[in-house]
């Protein structure tokens, strides 16, 4: 978002509708400095041309020293070597022309992208909301569907909020088929799929506008509608969203769908957990056992997997030790069987907020005090760009799963 400030509420206006909706206009420079003291996302400013040289060039001193990663852009009528040589002594981001519409836009994009470039490096509150650490990323996934990914993923996100005592979000990455939004039976004024025309732009005050309350500290990023709009979702667009919610909320959780595919790793690349799905049947472990593989083959660390199975107390001549032995992991989450889960689904309700004591809420709440919560801190690696690419041409060429 960038925030305007004009003496003149038309020339403000003119500079709002030129830089759009996310941006906001205040009045003076003392409404301007309020408001930065409490928008530490902010990445640029837009000073008009009735605003004073000299104001300019104090804001811009100070915010260089306070606050690098915030641009400084300064609007004139005529643009002459004078004002610029006083503009790069006081560290004025850019200076554009009035009339130069095009051109600053482009300056403001110019300056979201070092914003996020200097985040990205040397943290800051702009990268850690509160100043103290990124959230924690959970992705759950299974290479066969029915394993219930969906039931967990809700629960577990429900399980993190707490009632509010945590702010979580909960992104539905099945970008073709996403049930998060008629399993919470939320009606979502927006998708994932309307980040993509801000992708060159997108920060956490343009993603926030996306995303859907439902209850206390629980918060939604929905798939996309339409199924044909998953082509349109570049992964490196996902990356950028998961790395801009983990700026913003203490958990992610991530839905996901069976399936290696790109934004699949993109979610792998950012997660702080991998919670890797199963139910006691021979088809299921199997798909198990080859994306335990796949990840080996991917160079995941081992350390954030954990195997979640469903429906674990079914009775069907499979015995959890054997599964442990024939996977060489230990099961971190049990989840019991029971017909309560689907009647919560169907009501709209994660059971864990519908009935807290009951056995699976207990078992969530568990896995989530256990082994989320106690991460305490994003524990993520940076990963080589050409590692990356390396992985995807590896799991296009051997890491096929059925």
């Amino acid at each position: 978002m960038a925030a305007i400030v004009d003496l003149d509420p038309n020339t403000a206006g003119m500079l709002h509708a030129a830089l759009g909706p996310d941006s906001v206009v205040l009045p003076t420079m003392d409404a301007l400095r309020r408001h930065l003291e409490t928008q530490f996302t902010e990445d640029a400013v837009v000073l008009g041309p009735n605003i004073d040289l000299r104001s300019a060039l104090d804001l811009a001193g100070s915010m260089r020293v306070t606050r690098p990663s915030l641009g400084v852009i300064l609007v004139r009528r005529r643009v002459d070597t004078s004002v610029l040589a006083d503009a790069m002594r006081a560290g004025i981001f850019e200076v554009v022309e009035e009339r130069d519409l095009a051109g600053l836009t482009a300056a403001v994009r110019r300056c979201r992208d070092l914003a996020r470039a200097l985040r990205e490096t040397v943290g800051g509150p702009q990268a850690d909301g509160d100043g103290s650490k990124r959230g924690v990323l959970v992705t759950v996934f299974s290479a066969k569907g029915g394993c219930g990914k969906t039931t967990v993923a809700t629960n577990l996100a429900a399980a993190l909020a707490d009632g509010g005592r945590h702010q979580v979000c909960l992104v539905d990455l099945d970008l073709a088929f996403g049930d998060v939004a008629i399993a919470l039976q939320l009606f979502p004024a927006h998708t994932i799929a309307d980040a993509v025309p801000l992708a060159g732009t997108l920060d956490t005050q343009a993603l926030a506008s996306l995303l859907t309350p439902h209850s206390a500290g629980l918060t939604t990023l929905v798939a996309p509608v339409e199924p044909g709009h998953a082509e349109s979702i570049p992964a490196t667009l996902v990356t950028t969203i998961l790395e801009l919610l983990k700026q913003t909320f203490e958990y992610v959780v991530v839905d996901t769908p069976p399936a290696f595919d790109d934004h699949v790793l993109a979610a792998f690349d950012q997660s702080d957990l991998v919670a890797l799905m199963a139910t006691l049947d021979i088809p299921a472990l199997k798909n198990l056992k080859l994306t335990l593989e796949t990840l080996e083959l991917l160079n995941y660390p081992r350390e954030r997997w954990r195997i979640v199975l469903n429906r674990s107390d079914s009775k069907v001549g499979l015995a959890l030790s054997e599964v442990e032995k024939t996977l060489k992991v230990p099961i971190s989450l049990q989840v019991p069987s029971s017909r309560d889960v689907p009647a919560s689904i169907n009501r709209g309700v994660p059971i864990v907020l519908d009935d807290p004591k009951h056995p699976v809420s207990q078992a969530i709440k568990a896995f989530a005090e256990k082994q989320v919560v106690t991460q305490g801190g994003s524990g993520t690696s940076e990963i080589p760009p050409e590692l990356r690419t390396d992985r995807r041409g590896v799991r296009r060429r051997r890491a096929k799963t059925p």
